[in-house]
């Protein structure tokens, strides 16, 4: 401890115009806790997703993240100062009655966890049940910026597993941003057949097809006859919507077949109602499926498919920025234009 500072720098969160870098105390550890020095964290899309977040503001965000454990407090065991890590901010407490029927991110555990400050900074406080079953050695070979997809990834594991996404289903993606893309990639590495996406965005769309899909759909057009036309005649067996964007939802259930599934990965705003057709459910065997966040195991799944490069996701950075442009980068994630994964690294001069 004697080497590290007494402060640090935040980056500070107003409002998606208004990220701050800011000083404040570098946290203080007790027993079972570890302090991490933060090398790399990725903004993720509910970063910058205002209603959400601007509640609590102001508020140090960040949640995907990789970096050096610099102090652990008594009774760590299982790591040593040193070691390169990836934490998850909300662990589940694997004993209520959510975690033992397997909905670990109902557990009301998860939804109260989190570290001290945030990711946006320059060291954090792992808390120690964070600590005890949510904190993972990064293999070797992986870098601190792979390391900031764990938690994104883990909560695509998690959306596709309980959608029961199998090999040789037809798959639509409704948006094409770091999530879709991320569906995509693990879906064609989980052997799934035709993988068709949309957007709005030309330059996501083609990023998708270069990723793997064969087939990316202007949103604006009429998805679900377009999605007939190239998936043989029919709909598809899954559709994932990863975007807030109300049409997409609608989309979704017009392009799914007959027993087949909707797995809503994303969120509307607060309040918005989806009208369906029950009986059409009903006839046609369709099940919706909600998925949000991930568990330990799905972080465990992650780690092995980014180590071991079936799941490519450095195709997916581009930006990087020291803390001191936190605020840049925020503003790009914000717009949803040509920028994917930015990554802030809070010691990058």
């Amino acid at each position: 401890m004697a080497e590290i500072k007494k402060s640090m720098r935040v980056g500070m969160y107003y409002n998606n115009n208004d990220v701050r870098v800011e000083e404040m105390p570098v946290p203080k550890i007790g027993p079972g806790e570890l302090l991490v020095k933060v090398l790399a964290s990725g903004i993720c899309g509910t970063d910058v997703l205002e209603w959400y977040r601007i509640k609590k503001a102001p508020i140090v965000l960040g949640h995907e993240i990789a970096g050096e454990i610099v102090a652990a407090g008594d009774g760590v065991r299982e790591f040593t100062t040193g070691d390169r890590v990836h934490v998850s901010h909300h662990i589940p407490c694997n004993t209520c009655r959510y975690c033992l029927r397997g909905h670990h991110t109902a557990c009301e555990t998860l939804h109260t966890t989190n570290f001290d400050p945030g990711g946006f900074a320059e060291y954090l406080r792992v808390p120690a049940l964070n600590a005890d079953r949510g904190t993972f050695v990064l293999p070797p070979e992986m870098s601190f910026d792979e390391g900031t997809f764990i938690e994104p990834l883990g909560c695509i594991v998690r959306g596709q597993r309980v959608a029961g996404l199998s090999a040789g289903q037809s798959v639509l993606i409704l948006g094409s941003g770091i999530s879709g893309l991320l569906h995509l990639m693990l879906a064609r590495a989980s052997g799934a057949g035709r993988i068709l996406t949309t957007d709005i965005n030309e330059h996501r769309l083609a990023l998708a097809r270069d990723l793997g899909a064969d087939a990316a759909i202007r949103a604006v057009d009429d998805v679900p006859a377009q999605v007939r036309d190239l998936n043989g005649g029919r709909p598809v067996d899954l559709a994932i919507v990863c975007t807030g964007a109300l049409p997409a939802f609608q989309q979704a259930l017009e392009s799914v077949d007959r027993g087949g599934t909707v797995l809503f990965f994303a969120s509307t705003n607060p309040g918005v109602e989806l009208p369906v057709q029950v009986d059409k459910l009903w006839r046609n065997s369709i099940r919706l499926m909600p998925s949000y966040g991930s568990a330990p195991l799905d972080s465990t799944v992650a780690i092995e498919l980014i180590r071991s490069g079936r799941v490519p996701v450095m195709k997916l950075v581009t930006d990087r920025f020291g803390l001191d442009k936190i605020a840049q980068g925020f503003r790009l994630v914000a717009q949803s234009d040509n920028s994917l994964k930015v990554i802030i690294e809070p010691h990058r001069s």
